[in-house]
């Protein structure tokens, strides 16, 4: 049986750049990000708010999952975003809790 994942969204901002990705450990995941421990986009472009995200039960879900998102219109990321966070309000706080 495959582990879970999640597939996430990163903002700089409201309305700002995003990052999409997918993950089987969100928490520690979001923690390189915003560490910069991994170099790449999200570190180029400040890209650490966690505003939005989705549990799927197995991995291989979460991944199709992103790869389709990955293709979506910016429009249909941004209310994926606001249906779940209209106040686009940092969700990794939520993490720690």
């Amino acid at each position: 049986m495959e582990r879970g994942g999640y597939v996430y969204i990163l903002a700089s901002k409201r309305n700002g750049t995003l990052y999409i990705g997918v993950t089987n450990n969100l928490g520690r995941r979001i923690g390189e990000h915003r560490s910069g421990a991994v170099p790449g986009f999200t570190r180029t472009y400040g890209v650490h708010r966690l505003v939005w995200y989705e549990r799927h039960e197995d991995i291989r879900d979460a991944i199709a999952r992103e790869k389709a998102m990955k293709k979506w219109l910016r429009a249909w990321k941004l209310r994926e975003i606001e249906a779940l966070n209209p106040e686009w309000r940092d969700l990794a706080d939520d993490l720690n809790a």
